[in-house]
């Protein structure tokens, strides 16, 4: 019975690598094959209403061409047909509930008038239209000194050192001699005498002692001419001052001066006379206004920038030398012209494209020449018109798969047509 077995299970085998065998040489006369082989008729002579297809690609290499369908050699996933009329369209399309699943906003080009803007940081400094400077204009001594440190704050009329001046002395006993003249000669004199306290640099408050009390006194009091900042003291108790010495440099502070490094390719932005608002780490929220008062004529060869200058107001003093504020210039409204939201434009770094919305959810990539920026609006010089359609969000997918497109439009058209039509084993 063993035996007998092992014989039927054994005829069993062979039959069955037969069948497998006979199978396996005539496969190729199986129907999931034999749909290419009539593929091309089809191709060549399309029906009514029917595409006419160009060749078969696997997407994924788009080098390489088949004259029928089927399974792709480099990838599990079928061949893609190429039609003919694949051009005639928009470059790609996106049906309406796809889009509304991908984020993709639709926007439109409008021509309106932009204002430019601009931001640039800055460091305080001293408005040197606001400096005072208390000199001798005669040999001297100090007596006393009321402000002792350089960068003290002072107001208008507080004394600042107390002097004496030969010189000084002796023009006031002769004006004190003359005051009181009545005659006519006399009163010419008093007032030549008046005039040499005046040219010799004597204080106006002085004279006006002088004329009220009816006496001279050794020394003269020196009052600060405003309010501001002692940025030089240049003079100590008992020390001898020479004639046109600086005795104290005062600065004001009601405005300041911010300087501002601006590269060159953007100085026509910031005309002469722009309103500034700047913002100061120091004073968090609080915004302080100017405007641009020079564009100073040197430029430096090694960042290509300029300085601009700007005055900025400057209340209660906050602001003071060598502060870092950053500061936004806004020019005057030039020509309307045609305007896109920033957030439409795609720059690659070789060049910057918009994607254009098209009828029957079709889109198309455009090439354009863009201008300055304010606002959240970039200006387009070239490659748009008024009134079209354009993505504002999503745009990243619709420009990869036109680059794809275009890629196999040159690969159709140039020197890679020459690829073979099955890849090599």
């Amino acid at each position: 019975m063993t035996r007998i077995t092992l014989i039927i299970t054994a005829l069993a085998g062979v039959a069955g690598g037969a069948t497998a065998g006979y199978l396996f040489a005539h496969r190729g006369t199986s129907g999931i094959e034999s749909s290419p082989a009539s593929a091309p008729a089809a191709a060549d002579s399309p029906g009514a209403g029917e595409r006419r297809v160009l060749y078969w690609h696997d997407p994924m290499v788009p080098g390489a061409k088949f004259d029928k369908p089927g399974k792709s050699p480099f990838m599990d996933m079928d061949l893609v047909p190429v039609y003919a009329d694949a051009d005639a369209g928009p470059a790609v399309r996106v049906p309406s509930n796809v889009s509304q699943n991908l984020g993709i906003r639709i926007g439109t080009v409008e021509r309106s008038p932009v204002q430019p803007r601009f931001r640039a940081v800055g460091s305080v400094a001293f408005d040197e239209n606001l400096l005072e400077l208390v000199q001798a204009r005669v040999a001297g001594y100090v007596a006393r000194l009321h402000v002792r440190a350089p960068l003290e704050r002072v107001r208008r009329g507080q004394p600042l050192a107390d002097i004496v001046a030969p010189e000084w002395l002796a023009a006031e006993e002769e004006y004190l001699a003359v005051l009181d003249a009545e005659s006519e000669r006399g009163r010419s004199v008093r007032d030549a005498a008046r005039r040499r306290l005046l040219v010799l640099g004597v204080p106006e408050a002085v004279i006006r002692r002088i004329e009220t009390e009816r006496k001279t006194n050794d020394t003269a009091r020196l009052v600060a001419p405003i309010d501001g900042v002692v940025t030089e003291l240049a003079m100590r108790e008992g020390a001898a001052f020479m004639p046109g010495g600086a005795l104290f440099r005062i600065n004001g502070l009601d405005t300041v001066w911010v300087n501002a490094q601006v590269p060159e390719a953007q100085v026509s932005m910031i005309p002469t006379g722009a309103t500034v608002e700047a913002r100061a780490t120091a004073w968090p929220g609080a915004t302080f206004t100017g405007r641009v008062t020079a564009l100073l004529p040197d430029v430096d060869p090694t960042t290509r920038t300029l300085s601009v200058r700007v005055a900025i107001d400057n209340p209660d003093s906050r602001l003071a030398p060598g502060m870092f504020v950053s500061l936004e210039f806004t020019g005057e409204p030039g020509e309307p012209q045609l305007v896109v939201p920033s957030e439409a434009v795609i720059m690659t770094g070789e060049r910057s494209v918009v994607i254009v919305a098209r009828d029957a959810d079709g889109f198309d990539v455009a090439e354009v020449t863009v201008g300055a920026e304010a606002n959240g609006r970039t200006t387009i010089l070239a490659g748009l018109e008024d009134g079209q359609r354009i993505v504002l969000s999503g745009q990243f997918l619709i420009d990869s798969e036109a680059s794809l497109r275009s890629a196999l439009t040159r690969l159709t058209t140039g020197t890679e047509t020459s690829t073979p039509t099955e890849p090599a084993p």
